[in-house]
């Protein structure tokens, strides 16, 4: 058998420019509004981008949902209304409904956009009205230019400027990334037996809880796309450390051991601290390792997790890699991850649909993994795929998730095969 070899050459990545399929910033909210459990996010947009979220993320919610759409109305677009005064009237009506929200997120859409309506100005209005009531926040969940995930980095960036400030004599480490309560609950765990116990996360579980940044803030990225964030929190002298994400086995050890060089740990605690949830994350692999080695997998551009996704599944499930394709590539942020994927892989940063598709008709790989727009034509074409967007707001990360990881793609063939029979 042929040794495979790792590191992806940089210089062959292939850059493409031209008609693009993906989600908006505005299903960012699907997951921050499940993480921040005191907000409302109000986005003022168009009947469509209501209807986008009742679509895509009423289906996966079973009680009051913390999110709405004001509507802009032809008279609003038009400039014959004045949106400022019905913004206040939606939100006196938002809060009057819901006491117990603590802070506000004012999200803009294309249609906001398009006709220049100042959320920000909104907001400190808002936030001076309602001083001691409610925080009020705004930023931009608008699909323009832009791909689903960066909803939440547009969210994140507004919060960075209202952290407190770490004082000058103590240090944390700062989690950057949504992550559901249980995977929270499990790096706390984890990161406490290692001796670090001055761990924060970004976003909080509530707003008063927002975490202090400094010159003392040890920076860990727990999501790919958060690329703006991070800049403005090491502009608040964080320090960021590089690191593969927390997919799978190997991409959390790796994330983990980050943190423990930064913080001075002896490489002996990580080891000691890691050695059964390793064990029970491989032992629990296995099955799904059995049904998705040899198989082969292709990523279109869709939610920035593709590289990491693809290299737990190359190294760690023995799947075969046909084309990895990212809607933006950052170096600095992925230079760990690049360097753990198959040498010679076809990696392409942005998107030209339909050249895209064609080289996916003619791979034809055993699963595809995209948006939503495009999973029902493939599958119509027999192609199986996967929706990239479940992968972001399911329970994935850390040691204990890595076979709930495997078995999201492992499902869509066992499925396929079923369908065969």
């Amino acid at each position: 058998m042929t040794t495979p070899v790792f590191g992806c050459d940089v210089a062959n990545i292939v850059y493409e420019r031209g008609q693009r399929q993906a989600f908006c910033g505005l299903a960012g909210i699907v997951w921050l509004h499940r993480k921040i459990q005191d907000a409302f996010f109000l986005v003022v947009g168009s009947r469509t981008c209501a209807h986008l979220l009742q679509s895509a993320a009423g289906v996966m919610i079973f009680a009051e949902p913390r999110f709405a759409t004001a509507i802009l109305q032809e008279r609003d677009l038009a400039g014959m209304a004045d949106c400022n005064q019905e913004l206040d009237r939606v939100v006196a009506e938002v809060l009057g409904r819901r006491p117990d929200i603590k802070s506000l997120f004012l999200v803009g859409s294309c249609p906001s956009e398009v006709i220049k309506l100042d959320l920000n100005k909104a907001a400190e209005r808002l936030s001076a009205q309602y001083q001691g009531r409610v925080q009020v926040f705004d930023y931009s969940g608008s699909g323009l230019d832009t791909t689903f995930t960066q909803g939440e980095d547009t969210c994140l960036l507004a919060l960075v400027p209202h952290l407190p400030a770490l004082p000058a004599t103590e240090r944390n480490l700062l989690i950057l990334g949504t992550l559901p309560d249980v995977v929270e609950d499990q790096f706390t765990r984890l990161f406490t037996e290692l001796g670090i116990t001055t761990v924060h996360f970004l976003p909080p579980r509530r707003i008063d809880a927002l975490p202090p940044v400094g010159a003392g803030t040890t920076l860990l990225l727990a999501q790919p796309f958060l690329g703006e964030t991070a800049r403005a929190l090491q502009k608040r002298g964080a320090t960021l450390l590089t690191a593969p994400y927390p997919f799978g086995v190997e991409g959390t050890l790796g994330w983990l051991r980050a943190a423990t060089e930064a913080w001075g740990i002896a490489a002996e605690r990580l080891d000691t601290v890691t050695a059964a949830p390793i064990a029970r994350a491989q032992q629990a692999l296995s099955r799904q390792r059995a049904l998705l080695s040899g198989k082969r997998i292709t990523f279109l551009p869709d939610s920035q997790l593709e590289i990491p996704l693809a290299r737990f599944l190359a190294r760690e499930c023995g799947m075969e890699l046909v084309e990895v394709a990212t809607p933006f590539l950052e170096r600095q942020l992925m230079a760990p991850e690049l360097a753990l994927l198959p040498a010679g892989v076809r990696l392409t940063e942005g998107q030209d649909l339909e050249a895209q598709l064609e080289r996916l008709r003619t791979d034809r790989p055993d699963l595809t993994v995209c948006g939503l727009g495009l999973a029902n034509p493939l599958e119509a074409e027999g192609l199986r795929t996967k929706w990239s967007i479940e992968l972001v707001f399911s329970p994935v990360h850390g040691f204990d998730q890595a076979a709930d990881l495997a078995e999201l793609f492992a499902r869509p063939l066992v499925r396929g095969a079923l369908l065969q029979v």
